[in-house]
């Protein structure tokens, strides 16, 4: 099954880059995660929780491991949209500060930006249901994949899947 799983990954990838994007500007990363690496993601993620007190790293970790693929999606470089909706608290797109590293992602980033990337992870995981591939999105796998150096972006998010008898991103 991680032969298909990979290729269903490949897919949600595709989903993910055809996403609609606002003003049609295209700044999502896109990166699959698998094998020894897979391994390493999830005992990173139990570390981080441990160390700074944050709960449900180690049982999003556990998950990871137990994963055939992780699908990263990240805002990568993003350019303010240009539309001064003060949608991001600034009045206007040129007041938007620099991005400044906090203690997970980058920002602040420009909403438009943001919405783009969550059009993209739900076009993903449309995707994975369509092709009956479990999934569970977590905010957690983007945060300690950004510190591994798995990807890049000011924020990112991870899709774990897993094709097993019962779901395993459920009932934990």
């Amino acid at each position: 099954m991680k032969d298909t799983v990979k290729m269903a990954a490949e897919l949600m990838a595709l989903s993910a880059r055809t996403a609609p994007k606002a003003a049609g500007k295209d700044f999502i990363e896109i990166k699959i995660v698998e094998g020894e690496d897979l391994t390493r993601l999830g005992k990173e993620m139990a570390a981080y929780g441990e160390k700074t007190g944050k709960k449900n790293y180690d049982r999003d970790g556990k998950n990871v491991e137990n994963s055939d693929a992780v699908l990263l999606v990240a805002l990568k470089e993003s350019k303010k949209a240009g539309l001064n909706c003060g949608a991001c608290g600034y009045p206007e797109c040129s007041k938007l500060p620099p991005l400044t590293e906090g203690p997970e992602f980058a920002g602040p980033v420009c909403s438009w930006r943001l919405i783009d990337l969550g059009i993209a992870v739900g076009s993903a995981v449309k995707t994975a249901s369509i092709l009956n591939v479990d999934n569970r999105i977590m905010y957690r796998i983007g945060v300690t994949a950004r510190k591994l150096g798995y990807i890049e972006g000011e924020i990112a998010i991870g899709i774990p899947l897993s094709a097993t008898g019962k779901n395993i991103y459920f009932d934990r």
